[in-house]
């Protein structure tokens, strides 16, 4: 057991709430609820879900294994909203886990998730319930339904109690169990799936809280000493942040970026339009709200939103910081933002469900701004390719971005994956979770790419990120997804599938040169094909399996 001190987020949040009741906690179009509210809305429906039966079983973890859960867990289905907060919040504090969905999933993906996840309740939002209600005959654990109600109109499901009256009969008292809160508690984050099926990532809260929840001190990167430590923090900060995710919270990053403004006192705001990416909502909800911490997932997410602000007349100077995680920020974007916004500073996080936070690189007006190395975090090496040895730095081997320290438990269900991806590396259990990767001299580690990316074409090996680096270097170059199909010459071939800009007339030949600027000719694109859009997560992710179909249709 680590030596650094351990916390559970339900405390966590009891701690923070008790020295700010009365700051406002979540603001989601009229609802602007404090830190009182949210804590008495969370600990009602803490209540119902433990007279329900559901919670931790009394014995902990003992005699269980690392990708084994020993506590009940709760599955949310659901756009951005305070609901959905609340379910997480409540959830922590009846000692259930909270299971994050991803709403655009069909029937038969929607029942592989409820089903590995055990899910035993549910929190949905009504537009849901006609696809809910589809999978429910087989899920027959799946017993406790909470129904958000919402425009969509549609009707209570069987057996389901609306959310609401919920809460209303349920008493808003610290609960009788509080005591046994654990630092051992689990938190579960299910992955993407966008190169295979989602798994459940098991953390421990009290390591998930120090590396992405707001576990470190700001100031110093320091673990809070105390909850006391924390709560003054909180309570004294001149300048707490309003915090909003422009991202889904059924993705990793999104509900992160929330509960590290709620875990240090800062007041989270949900933009308007949460069925979509709205960059005229984004920007809007910035100004009204005063927003000073914004979330954004890569170029996929950046750019609209940039685009907006240069097209726009928004009064911005509000926000102080752009945090950019899961996938690549360019060079080009991050210019466009500080030209922008000069008072901003742009930090490019690199992370995953399995690592957390692992790498940063922080990009200011006036300073040189590139992309693709960063500063390794608490934790961060690079360990070989063969997982034998921890690299130095200035090591020239391409190697595995790896993490020790605050790392989860496993993937739930799951022995075989958990044992391939947290290895134990010159005596030391680590998290690999596949990103390529080099240690320089400087200190600074250069980032290549996922290994679920990596081209083998003609015996080399091309990291896909690179190759579309490259290539949104052109100025006609919306969005680029690269991937690979089957060559008898070389193995594999690269295919660059590329939306242009508006207007743009760029052909094949302009892209060859322009990515040959940067990049050895093996690596280049063998085809392209030219589409409306791109097609990505609602995490702005590359959807590789769709990216794979697109290759396939090229010349």
């Amino acid at each position: 057991m680590s030596a650094l001190p351990q916390y559970n987020l339900a405390a966590v949040h009891e701690s923070v709430a008790a020295r700010v009741p009365s700051r406002e906690c979540i603001v989601f179009r009229d609802r602007r609820l404090t830190f009182a509210d949210v804590t008495a809305r969370s600990r009602r429906l803490a209540h119902a879900l433990h007279d329900r039966g559901l919670g931790a079983r009394p014995e902990g973890r003992d005699g269980l294994a690392s990708h084994e859960s020993h506590q009940d867990h709760l599955a949310i289905l659901a756009y951005n909203g305070n609901e959905y907060l609340e379910a997480m919040l409540g959830s922590f504090k009846a000692r259930v886990v909270p299971v994050n969905i991803n709403y655009r999933y069909v029937a038969e993906e929607l029942h592989y998730v409820l089903q590995d996840s055990g899910a035993k309740a549910i929190v949905y939002q009504s537009t849901f319930a006609p696809v809910l209600a589809e999978v429910l005959p087989g899920l027959p654990e799946l017993q406790s339904l909470y129904q958000v109600e919402d425009a969509s109109g549609n009707g209570l499901l069987r057996g389901a109690q609306w959310y609401e009256q919920v809460l209303a009969s349920a008493p808003a008292t610290l609960p009788d169990w509080a005591e046994d809160w654990s630092p051992d508690d689990l938190y579960l984050v299910y992955t993407g799936g966008t190169t295979g099926m989602p798994k459940g990532v098991l953390w421990r809260q009290a390591d998930v809280h120090r590396t992405s929840m707001g576990g470190r001190s700001p100031l110093t990167r320091q673990p809070w000493a105390s909850l006391d430590e924390l709560g003054e923090f909180a309570a004294t900060n001149p300048a707490p942040h309003v915090v909003m995710a422009s991202s889904p919270y059924m993705h990793g990053a999104g509900h992160w970026t929330a509960f590290l403004g709620l875990n240090q006192g800062s007041t989270v705001v949900i933009q308007d339009n949460v069925e979509r990416l709205d960059p005229v909502d984004i920007c809007s909800t910035i100004e009204r709200e005063g927003v000073t911490y914004l979330q954004v997932v890569g170029d996929s997410f950046a750019r609209p939103i940039v685009e907006e602000m240069e097209r726009g007349s928004y009064d911005l100077s509000c926000l102080r910081l752009i945090l950019s995680g899961g996938t690549a920020l360019t060079a080009g974007v991050k210019e466009r933002i500080l030209a922008r916004l000069p008072g901003t500073a742009v930090l490019e996080s690199v992370g995953s469900s399995e690592g957390g936070g692992q790498a940063v690189q922080m990009s200011t007006a006036g300073g040189v701004v590139s992309s693709g190395t960063f500063s390794p975090t608490e934790g961060s090496v690079v360990v070989s390719a063969d997982l034998v040895a921890v690299l130095g730095r200035g090591d020239e081997e391409v190697g595995w971005l790896a993490k020790r320290g605050d790392i989860p438990q496993g993937y739930l269900g799951d022995a075989e994956k958990t044992a391939r991806a947290f290895p134990v590396v010159a005596g030391e259990r680590m998290v690999v979770p596949g990103d390529r990767a080099r240690w320089r001299a400087d200190g600074t580690i250069e980032l290549l790419g996922r290994d679920s990316a990596t081209i083998n074409s003609g015996g080399e090996k091309i990291f896909a990120e690179e190759v579309e680096a490259a290539i949104r270097a052109h100025p006609g170059v919306t969005d680029v997804i690269v991937t690979s199909r089957p060559s008898e010459r070389w193995g594999q071939e690269v295919i660059a599938i590329v939306h242009l800009r508006t207007g743009a007339s760029v052909s094949e030949e302009d892209l060859a040169v322009e990515a040959a600027r940067h990049l050895a000719r093996y690596k280049l694109p063998k085809a392209w094909v030219f589409v409306d859009a791109v097609e990505r997560t609602a995490a702005g992710k590359a959807d590789y399996r769709w990216a794979s179909k697109m290759a396939a249709m090229a010349p």
